[in-house]
């Protein structure tokens, strides 16, 4: 977060003529209200949102406000063409359509993120070029078996593994990489770099819910008083009416697995556009009407002006994505000015509460806004280690952990829960909070350490990994995806993993204590790696 607030804060800073007192900051508030979406089975997808502001001259001045899809998990910047089909969590295809406005006009740029092998056409991938997937979900079909998870939008398999691709050195592309990967070893070694590109991990939000109220508020350092203009940029996949539908934008012909997914491209994103000032005073603006669509092959930042080829009353479609609230406005903005000399203090009594295999929970007095005292903070800051501990030094590279942390009042318990960690690991655990206006306290540190795992449960090839010594070597993670995506799923493979877990750990530990054995374990094991590693899946 650290890194992405300077980002943001340096391009402000550059606006300001001279200086200003360093206590005084802009403060907005943006809602808007989500229309609850046409019902057809299996078809109900959230809306994407981007917000930004701009100066009186047309200049970006920063975004405010984008969803998690593209500000997080990189769906603008991933492997694969841009045209390829979709599914709820779909992994692959640069949607350079959800926000063209938005990315054409903030100008920055990141190398384009296109698949190991080169191949953009294709949805299946080799095993060694794999690895863990932690958000999206496998490609899926709309059929009987795959359309409950469609509606659910959850994945059909908990063993899911898809290629996090690479970064071209030439191509560049107009939206961030993903910045929610852990390298694994089947991962591109620029995988590691991706999190560090991305500078909108401090304002990525998740999908507003249909019908919900959704509110952001973005805090910056003094702009000088004046015009401004607030753009807010919303899309939909499979929004699709007369005009943009699969016909008019059919799948890509044959490709390999191309009947997984359907066509997505509907209706172009619309744009709000709502002048406003930042002045001495609290001001207020809204806007009922749409000002105009984005390209729907997303090459231009050009705004087209309304017109009939947008769908403009059907609920949660076209120009109705976003509802008329009771103040008859779609998107409101309300700024003030705000003082703020003194930032929060650190959390208080942090504590592990508990400590599972994977998860945590850590719990810590609230600070206030101003020191200890205040109101509430407008939110908190987490970062973890692992092999050594967290400092002033290298918080700021350290991993950052996306956790909702209850905002309490000044002097109130609160807590924190921490997911995906792994067995018997020791973190060291940063936590800080940040004001309104965007003043970070001290941290506070605790360290961890997970639980080992239950009895019974396995986490590893016995064999494998003896003969490998280590559980992280590629070929043990290549055969234990091979285990939980095909064993698993038919009865000899099943009896095969039981009947290996029977006799597996005992044969290892012969193995593990022979170098003879361990070099014949592996001579054996050469050919079945290899085939694994051609498989796809």
């Amino acid at each position: 977060m650290r890194r992405a607030v300077l980002l943001s804060f340096g391009a402000l800073l550059a606006l300001v003529p001279a200086p200003v007192a360093a206590n005084v900051c802009r403060v907005a508030n943006i809602d808007f209200l989500p229309a609850e979406q046409p019902t057809a089975p299996g078809m109900r997808f959230g809306v994407q949102v981007v917000a930004w502001i701009e100066d009186a001259s047309g200049k970006y001045v920063d975004t405010v406000y984008v969803t998690q899809a593209t500000g997080t998990y990189g769906i603008g910047n991933r492997p694969g063409r841009f045209d390829l089909n979709s599914a709820p969590l779909w992994p692959y295809g640069r949607r350079i359509t959800v926000f063209p406005v938005w990315a054409h006009r903030h100008g920055m740029s990141w190398p384009e993120v296109v698949f190991q092998d080169a191949n953009d056409d294709n949805v299946s991938h080799a095993f060694n070029q794999s690895s863990p997937e932690v958000h999206f979900c496998r490609p899926m079909l709309h059929s009987d078996n795959d359309l409950p998870f469609w509606d659910a939008a959850t994945c059909a398999s908990p063993a899911v593994f898809t290629d996090k691709g690479t970064m071209d050195p030439v191509k560049t592309s107009q939206y961030p990489p993903r910045n929610d990967i852990v390298r694994a070893a089947s991962d591109s070694p620029s995988v590691a770099m991706m999190e560090m590109l991305n500078p909108f991990d401090a304002i990525s939000s998740a999908t507003p819910a249909s019908g919900a109220p959704a509110q952001t508020t973005w805090s910056g350092p003094p702009l000088p008083a004046g015009n401004y203009t607030l753009f807010v940029e919303v899309s939909r996949e499979f929004d699709t009416n007369a005009t943009y539908n699969e016909t008019v934008y059919p799948e890509p012909d044959n490709l390999p697995y191309g009947n997984y997914g359907l066509p997505y491209r509907g209706q172009p994103s619309v744009i709000y556009e709502l002048p406003f000032t930042f002045g001495d005073v609290d001001t207020t603006a809204n806007v009922l009407d749409y000002a105009g669509y984005g390209d729907p092959e997303g090459n231009d930042g050009t705004i087209r002006p309304p017109d009939a080829t947008i769908t403009a009353n059907t609920p949660g479609s076209g120009a109705g994505r976003f509802a008329i609230t009771t103040g008859n406005y779609r998107v409101r903005i309300q700024t003030h000015p705000e003082v703020d000399d003194i930032a929060p203090v650190a959390p208080a009594d942090l504590a592990v509460t508990d400590a599972g295999t994977s998860t945590a929970t850590l719990s810590f007095v609230s600070p206030g806004d101003d020191g200890a005292t205040g109101k509430r903070v407008k939110g908190y800051e987490v970062r973890l280690r692992v092999g050594d501990t967290i400092t002033d030094a290298n918080f700021a590279d350290s991993q950052l952990v996306t956790s909702n942390v209850a905002l309490t009042d000044a002097g109130q318990p609160t807590s924190i829960s921490l997911e995906g960690l792994l067995p018997e690991t020791t973190y060291s655990v940063g936590v800080r909070a940040i004001d309104d206006c965007a003043n970070p306290g001290p941290i506070a540190v605790v360290e961890l350490v997970t639980a080992g795992r239950k009895n019974g449960e396995v986490g590893w090839c016995f064999i494998a990994t003896a003969a490998y010594g280590s559980v992280m070597a590629n070929d043990v993670d290549m055969l234990r995806r091979f285990r939980d995506m095909f064993l698993h799923r038919t009865a000899l493979g099943e009896l095969a993993v039981e009947g290996y877990y029977t006799f597996g750990p005992a044969v290892a530990q012969a193995v593990g204590e022979s170098d003879l054995l361990r070099e014949t374990a592996r001579h054996f094991l050469a050919p079945v790696v290899g085939a694994v590693k051609g498989l796809k899946y």
